[in-house]
């Protein structure tokens, strides 16, 4: 007795392992989490340190350089870049996906901590930041008032709103953008300085030394202990006004006498913007391990409360919110699911035409999905986009094993059997090819997960999801299947002639016309094997040119409702000027009514917008066409500005500009300049990019103060006098914190603007020589006019530049990256390397990894069979078809049908179309074998599989091709990413089984074994041990 004999027989039992799995599945559904993509750890340390006033390439020798040094000996970095500009450093750590952030943090804030002792005494502690899990925010809200100032607004915000978004659960930090912190600005005179005879490191110390934070204890009794305090600190703006700075004869200068003191901002220099108003953002940044969906609905719910709070005249507005595009998604990919639902019930309907036929792999297919979820919740996965996308694909892989148990069982009926019998025959016949089928679609997903980088963090859970699905369906195919033909079947022309009755016949009349037709191609084919098996070969041939001809890209863009705008204004643009450009972004983002909002920001570097668009379904025109109509639309309303439009990435892990191209040298950065602004121009000449540009420009205007030494020694003084005074009252350097309302604030001298409008105003700076008197600046300096880089850049260390922007409508990143290598080719000197970062880097390293896996997933399947069937030989031919289908998908990809490109969707449709083709191969060379061992020959033997099994061929082929159809017509957020691999299957599943038909059965012929001749030597072996077991008893008999 065959195992599935047990289920026939005990229906109930059948019936409770389906009650089990159904129960599981709806417990385990409710508990999973939603998320938009599978969890992944990108983490990004960035180490920010300040030296104020310091010239970029001061900056990169004595800060950048050393501390790069000792952060790259740290483990689990992927690539280091640095930025030294003027008065800052940033370095940026981004680390090898998925790897342990806090260990990555703590070596290093280690090595940062070995050489703080090398870095100049002026240069304030390094900032550590890490930003883990998204490197974006997930939502902004922002806060703008026509009658509070910004720093009003910020310090609202801090002490108020920013504590109660940060208490969310799941909110990883709540991020001030924009922000004006309030600071106790001294506006310094240098006239009035030099009339009191001070300078300004004089007034810093007098500060410094003059506002001090004492902790001074308590006193301790027998019986009672008081608490000491003491009034050496100052709390309010008219104590730093009456601070005594300095006594002249006799009588006190005071700080107010020298200085103009108000609680001003930190910063002057950024801005951000919410609809052209003046605002304040802040950014939701979500823990790595929190549910995004939760979180973001966390603060939504919070947010109702905080508007009540507001003080008259403070608004507030939701500016960008991720999870419109998330919840869109996931929305259009659940009605895929029930749209794939209903037309694999139709399409099984139209094969089988009786209703008792399609109940039960109907049944299957919810049983099957909600089974599934058990298993994502056993392995700690979520329901995100990329497991729905697996369950519309599994619809038509778990209505197969049942199509294929029905179709059996109806044939057995047709022969006469009872359904009962035939129910047991059916299952005895199909453990093997379902148990078969199962283990090569498992063996074919598993790898998927375990590819490694971004495809295999990303689609772990899609395969799981779809060897989940079939493990389940495999199941109740050989539990509740069988028993429910037993019971639900009927053998035909039973009783009186019904409508269904009709419709069973007219469809077994056309299928049997179907069945002739082909076994009539077949045997001419058949004639001239040698033929197919060329064409066969020529196929197989053609897939390494159909693949090298097709485009190639990380990932399709998807319309996710928001474009961006990026500019980069002249290097001595002050804020106003780049407010005013903003100002002009805005007005052309207005001028489009699918607009519902847009923000800017303004930062020393860059003028950064966004424009959000109005959802999909309710505009004409698409993100993309959106953006290359801005792009040309600002080109001439802000003139003279590097301006770029561009979309988010479509995949997580990623930021900036979608091309980014690395050079390195160890040249000087002036012959570096020189290399960059050819190899710019000749690539812009290709005509391949919308948008390109360096990030290495020698256009800073700078005034370099050249200090006569000769005169400095003459009247005693030190260059730590001449550059301490200078720094003091030019940088913005901050020199102590006071306390205001129960928080700290900066406290910032510096020389009032009016007083460092040119270079001729500071050499009228007085500075103190060694007896007391004070001369001009102009005595022992003057300035020399010279042009600087804007920014030093290192990649690995190693002086770079980066070639960033944004490829021509019509040209995908592979075809835009292949032009940059050509033109590397052509135009750096042999010293020069490449190297990519951000959203070009993820495309080179995944792309590298897809023949790796897709021929690791060979091999298992192959193995897999080979155990299966105990030969090497059947893997051979049933592998065949895998080729026929890979070819016929390549065929649309390489013609670009629908924009199809290759990508991460379209290889893990290839590597999945591998084992849903294989099934058909397994089917016809499982029954060829039987027929061999009951006496046919190979020709009979494959003749008679192939018309057996071509209706639940065809059935399952038809199922899943139009199964699939929904994700081919989607439209909506993440529509790009479905068609691609909607296409690659339902192309790829239709040619390759219109070619396994014919040349699987030509290949059956040449390599399979003949089990015929198996046979009868097994039927001599098995009547010679009848005859000596007889002449062995006739012996014992006899004696």
């Amino acid at each position: 007795m065959r195992f599935t004999d047990i289920f026939v027989r005990r229906p109930v039992l059948a019936s409770v392992v389906s009650l089990l799995i159904l129960v599981l599945g709806l417990r385990s559904l409710f508990t999973l989490p939603t998320l938009q993509y599978p969890r992944t750890q990108n983490a990004i340390v960035t180490v920010t340190t300040s030296y104020f006033g310091a010239d970029p390439a001061t900056v990169a020798g004595f800060v950048t350089t050393p501390l790069e040094n000792a952060i790259a000996q740290a483990n689990g970095i992927d690539y280091l870049t640095s930025t030294s500009q003027v008065g800052t450093s940033t370095i940026t750590a981004n680390l090898r996906l998925n790897y342990d952030s806090g260990k990555a943090l703590t070596e290093i804030s280690t090595k940062i901590d070995s050489v703080l002792n090398q870095l100049p005494s002026a240069v304030q502690r390094p900032v550590i930041t890490v930003k883990i899990g998204q490197t974006t925010d997930a939502m902004y809200i922002g806060f703008n008032s026509d009658i509070l100032t910004s720093s009003q607004v910020t310090d609202y915000l801090i002490r108020v709103v920013q504590p109660r978004l940060q208490s969310v659960p799941g909110v990883q930090t709540a991020e001030l953008i924009g922000g004006k912190t309030f600071a106790l600005r001294a506006w310094l005179d240098p006239v009035k300085l030099a009339a009191y005879g001070l300078t300004a490191s004089e007034l810093s110390a007098a500060l410094q030394g003059n506002d001090y934070i004492a902790g001074l204890g308590s006193t301790k009794g027998e019986m009672v202990q008081v608490t000491l305090t003491a009034a050496t600190s100052l709390h309010s703006l008219e104590e730093f006004r009456n601070l005594v700075v300095k006594q002249v004869n006799g009588a006190n200068v005071k700080l107010r006498d020298v200085a103009n003191v108000t609680l001003g901002s930190e910063d002057y220099e950024s801005a951000v913007a919410f609809n052209g108003k003046q605002a304040v953002y802040i950014g939701i940044l979500v823990a790595p391990n929190a549910n995004l969906l939760d979180v973001v609905k966390g603060v939504k719910e919070a947010y109702p409360d905080i508007l009540k709070s507001l003080p008259q005249g403070l608004n507030s507005d939701i500016v960008y919110d991720t999870t419109d595009f998330v919840n869109s998604s996931i929305d259009e990919v659940i009605h895929t699911l029930i749209e794939a639902i209903l037309i694999v019930t139709a399409v099984v309907f139209m094969f089988l035409g009786s209703w008792r036929s399609v109940v039960i792999p109907i049944i299957a297919i919810p049983l099957s999905l909600i089974g599934t979820f058990t298993i994502l919740l056993a392995l700690g996965f979520s329901i995100n986009l990329l497991t729905l996308l697996a369950l519309v694909l599994a619809i038509g892989l778990v209505v197969d094993d049942a199509i294929i148990v029905v179709e059996n069982v109806n044939r057995h009926l047709a022969d006469g059997m009872k359904p009962f019998d035939a129910a047991l025959q059916a299952a005895r016949e199909l453990a093997g090819p379902i148990i078969a089928m199962t283990i090569v679609l498992i063996a074919v997903y598993v790898p998927i997960g375990f590819q490694g980088g971004l495809t295999g963090a990303l689609f772990v859970e899609f395969a799981f999801t779809l060897a989940g699905a079939v493990t389940v369906s495999a199941v109740i195919a050989l539990t509740l299947s069988p028993v429910s033909c037993a019971l639900v079947l009927k053998p035909p022309h039973l009783g009186e002639e019904t409508l269904e009755t009709r419709i069973v016949e007219f469809i077994d009349a056309k299928m049997d016309w179907v069945k002739d037709r082909y076994q009539h191609l077949l045997a001419r084919s058949l004639r001239f094997v040698p033929v197919t098996l060329a064409f066969g070969g020529i196929v197989l041939a053609s897939i390494f040119w159909l693949y090298s001809n097709s485009k190639n890209e990380l990932a399709p863009n998807e319309d996710q409702g928001v474009v961006f705008a990026q500019s980069t204004s002249a290097p001595n643009a002050t804020l106003q000027q780049k407010l005013f450009y903003g100002d002009q972004v805005y007005k052309t983002f207005a001028k489009h009514p699918e607009m519902t909002s847009s923000f800017q920001i303004v930062t020393p570097g860059l003028i950064f917008g966004g424009l959000v668009l109005t959802p999909s379904d309710k505009r004409k025109i698409t993100a993309e066409q959106m953006q290359q109509t801005l792009q040309q639309e600002l080109a001439r309303s802000v003139p003279g500005q590097r301006l770029v439009t561009f979309q988010p990435p479509p995949l997580p892990g990623s930021n900036g500009l979608p091309i980014q191209f690395v050079v390195q040298s160890t040249d000087t950065f002036d012959k570096m300049n020189d290399i960059s602004r050819d190899f710019l121009s000749k690539a812009l000449a290709t005509g391949k990019f919308m948008f390109l540009d360096t990030d290495l420009k020698i256009d800073q205007p700078q005034m370099s103060l050249v200090i006569d030494r000769e005169k400095t020694a003459q009247l005693g003084l030190r260059m730590l006098d001449v550059g301490g005074a200078l720094t003091t009252g030019l940088s913005g350097g901050y020199t102590q914190y006071f306390g205001l309302d129960g928080r700290s604030y900066k406290v910032i001298p510096q020389m009032a603007q009016q007083f460092r409008l040119n270079p001729d105003q500071i050499l009228n700076y007085y500075i103190k020589t060694a007896d007391g008197s004070s001369v001009p600046l102009s005595t022992v300096a003057k300035f020399q006019t010279m042009v600087v880089p804007e920014s030093l850049n290192h990649f690995q260390q190693i002086n770079s530049f980066t070639i960033s922007g944004v490829a021509a409508p019509g040209v995908i990143a592979g075809e835009a990256l292949e032009t940059l290598k050509e033109v590397a080719a052509q135009t750096l000197p042999p010293a020069y390397t490449i190297d990519y970062a951000g959203s070009s880097r993820q495309f080179v390293q995944e792309s590298s990894g897809f023949a790796g896996t897709f021929g690791f997933a060979l091999i298992i399947i192959f193995l897999a069979l080979a155990a299966q069937f105990e030969s090497f030989r059947d893997p051979l031919i049933i592998l065949v078809s895998v080729p026929m289908s890979i070819a016929g998908a390549l065929v649309f990809i390489m013609l670009g049908f629908g924009g199809a490109s290759i990508n991460i969707y379209t290889q893990v449709g290839l590597v999945t179309l591998m084992g849903l083709i294989s099934k058909h191969g397994i089917l016809i060379v499982e029954f060829a074998n039987e027929q061999q061992h009951l006496g046919k020959s190979k020709y009979e033997a494959i003749i008679e599989a192939t018309s057996i099994r071509l209706r639940p061929i065809l059935m399952t082929t038809a199922a899943m091709v139009l199964g699939v159809l929904p994700l081919i017509m989607a439209s909506g957020a993440g529509a790009a990413s479905r068609y691609n691999m909607g296409l690659v299957i339902a192309s790829g599943l239709s040619i390759g089984t219109l070619f396994t038909l014919f040349v699987l059965p030509a290949v059956y012929l040449v390599l399979a074994a003949d089990h015929s001749k198996t046979r009868e030597a097994s039927a001599v072996d098995l009547d010679d041990a009848h005859h000596a077991h007889a002449e062995n008893k006739i012996r014992v008999v006899a004696s």
